[in-house]
């Protein structure tokens, strides 16, 4: 397996030749039409060359997002392909994976004419958008109807504020494949090597969201920058850790290979430890 962030994530067409890769792993060459159309037509939408959209204006949650979770979502595809569980997934439910990923955050963009702020006021409703906008889409692709909500499935449970356990699922192979999804959203955010510096625009994001959704300031999670860089630690260890443990099946066990540590939790803890050093330093 390739390391984490051996991937020129800024690029698209590093990522889709990487995901190339490991589809050529499994038999899947006859899946690179598809996936050269995917790649080449998200690029266009976060780019704003997707009729009736703009580009992405958001700076956290921005198109390299997107790129890096499609990237640990493969990984996870890779090491769960060299496990015995069940069921097996086939290289069209690797395929609708990739779709789910590299659509998951559509729901950010804005229409066109849309000038009000920037995408973060979407952000409690965005998985909602997300699939809005993958049905518009997916359809030119001629993907089923029952596929696309598959792949509607898996995003739905990307909001922190969804309950995957309440989610519906088809079959079991989607069920399996949004608990990849849901590792890979948090797991490729708090791993990048950018992650402390991205954190104030994660904050602007929000606030952005808070205010336009008209939260009101003793209803919102953190009142300051630096609440939200204190809370990060626990953020990780007292929720997503125990929801990707719990909730979202411990998948990231697929990451560690032969019994190495795993990659991305390192780079979390690692991101973490730092976060911990700079703030005791503007403590002293």
């Amino acid at each position: 397996m390739v390391p984490p962030h051996a991937i020129d994530t800024q690029h698209a067409s590093a990522v889709a030749e990487a995901v190339k890769v490991a589809f050529g792993l499994i038999g899947g060459v006859s899946s690179f039409p598809l996936l050269e159309r995917l790649f080449g037509d998200v690029s266009a939408i976060f780019e704003g060359r997707y009729p009736g959209y703009q580009a992405i204006d958001m700076e956290y949650h921005d198109f390299e997002h997107t790129l890096q979770v499609t990237v640990c979502l493969t990984h996870l595809l890779q090491g769960r392909r060299l496990t015995t569980d069940q069921p097996v997934l086939s290289v069209r439910d690797w395929e609708l994976a990739v779709m789910a990923a590299l659509l998951h955050d559509t729901g950010f963009l804005k229409e066109a004419g849309d000038d009000a702020g920037t995408g973060a006021k979407y952000t409690f409703v965005h998985e909602h958008r997300s699939c809005q906008f993958a049905r518009e889409y997916l359809r030119t692709l001629e993907i089923s109807g029952t596929e696309i909500e598959d792949i509607c499935s898996a995003m739905m449970c990307t909001g922190p504020r969804n309950d995957m356990t309440k989610v519906g699922f088809r079959r079991e192979e989607a069920r399996q494949i949004a608990l990849i999804l849901v590792t890979a959203d948090y797991l490729a955010q708090m791993s990048a090597p950018d992650y402390l510096e991205k954190l104030p625009r994660l904050y602007l994001e929000f606030q952005e969201a808070f205010e336009l959704n008209n939260v009101p300031p003793e209803k919102r999670p953190y009142q300051t920058l630096q609440q939200l860089l204190e809370m990060t630690p626990g953020f990780w260890y007292g929720y997503v850790l125990p929801l990707l443990e719990k909730e979202a099946g411990g998948v990231f066990r697929y990451l560690s290979g032969e019994g190495k540590p795993n990659p991305y939790l390192k780079a979390v803890e690692a991101n973490l430890e730092e976060l911990k050093c700079q703030l005791e330093s503007a403590r002293a």
